[in-house]
Formats: C-alpha cells, structure tokens, sequence
C-alpha cells in the first residue's frame, strides 16, 4: 500500500499539534504493533520528550492570546516535524516515494493546517469569553487523536477526511479574511463621509 495518505495525513496533524502525532504514532508502533510506524518515533526519548511538549501545549492551546503566540513559535517547529515524520516514513517503507519528497508532502501539508489553525484561532480570540478558546482546542485535539488513529489503519479514509477537514478550514479563513476586509472598508468609508460632513460644516459655520 502507498504510504501517500499516511504521510499526508500526519502532515496535516502534525500542523494542528505535531507533539500529538509523535507521541500517537510512537505509542502505536511500540504497543499497537503498527507497521507503518518508523523504529525512530517508537524510542523512550522521543515519547517522553513528545508526552511532556504536548502537556504544554494543551495548557497553552486553551489560553486566549496565549494560544496564537505558541502559534506564532510554531510556525517553524509543525512544518518541520510534518517534513521530518514524512521522510522517516518514506525511508522505513522503503517504496517508491523518496524521502525528500515526502518530507516535502508532509511539510507543505504541515504548513497549510498550521496557518489554517492560527488565523482561524486569531478569529477566535476575538470573543471575551475564554470558553470558545476551550472548545475549539480540545475539538482540534479530538480530531487529531481520532484521525491519526484511523491513518494507522485505514490510511485512505484518513486522508481523505484530512483533506476535506483541510479545504473547509481554508475555505473558513477565506470567508473571514473577506468578510474583515469588507468590514474595515466599510468602516473607512463611515469616517471619509464623517470627515466630509464636518468639514462642510466648518465653513457654513463661519459665514454665520
């Protein structure tokens, strides 16, 4: 079987929280005997090191505010780790797909959640109330576990989801990017009416 849609998949993920798909895949690959899963995510190290960055995360991913500048420090670290789990793939499948190209899949795909999920969480941060911030991360966490999960099985299926999950996240932010610039153009052109108004008002005030 082409080790495409796991690659894809995981590069998705890995652009929501990448320390979730470490940690995941390397659980399934030392207890849940998943083939699919390379020796170098299966190692105590990279478990430990991956369980304790994900605690981090699900505190911060919950704070507003807090939440969009771990973002901004991801921005580097998801691409990377969507690049490096699709090239230890690729080389532990040993078909026909190289290892450059798929950590070049996994990073591009990386990079695409990853920017999807932090503009749509700037959007979020915009309500006062900390409980949307909540909801969405642990919606994003559920998605995650539970699609990284269906990849070790069913990796088509899983790819598939991630790709219609990822197209309506974009489509999201496309909406909101419109709908906020429309929003400001409008409201730029209130002040240019109101700026027009007083100024007509000022010389028919002095030749009282």
């Amino acid at each position: 079987m082409s080790i495409v849609p796991m690659i894809f998949t995981s590069g998705w993920a890995s652009g929501i929280n990448a320390y979730a798909v470490v940690l995941l895949l390397g659980l399934f690959g030392r207890f849940g005997g998943a083939d699919s899963v390379p020796p170098a995510l299966e190692r105590t190290d990279v478990l430990v090191a991956a369980g304790v960055l994900f605690l981090f995360e699900a505190v911060a991913d919950k704070i507003p505010y807090v939440d969009s500048a771990w973002d901004a420090v991801h921005t580097v670290v998801r691409p990377v780790a969507g690049a490096t789990v699709g090239a230890l793939m690729a080389g532990h499948a040993d078909g026909s797909l190289g290892e450059v190209a798929a950590g070049a899949v996994g990073g591009t795909t990386a990079l695409l959640s990853h920017l999807t999920k932090a503009s749509l969480r700037m959007a979020v941060n915009t309500s006062p109330e900390p409980a949307s911030n909540i909801v969405v991360s642990t919606a994003e966490d559920l998605s995650v576990a539970g699609i990284v999960t269906l990849a070790v099985f069913h990796p088509v299926a899983a790819a598939s989801i991630a790709g219609a999950l990822l197209l309506a996240g974009l489509l999201l932010v496309w909406f909101a990017v419109s709908r906020i610039r429309r929003f400001l153009e409008r409201r730029r052109e209130r002040r240019a009416l109101r700026a027009a108004a007083a100024g007509a008002a000022q010389p028919a005030a002095g030749r009282r």
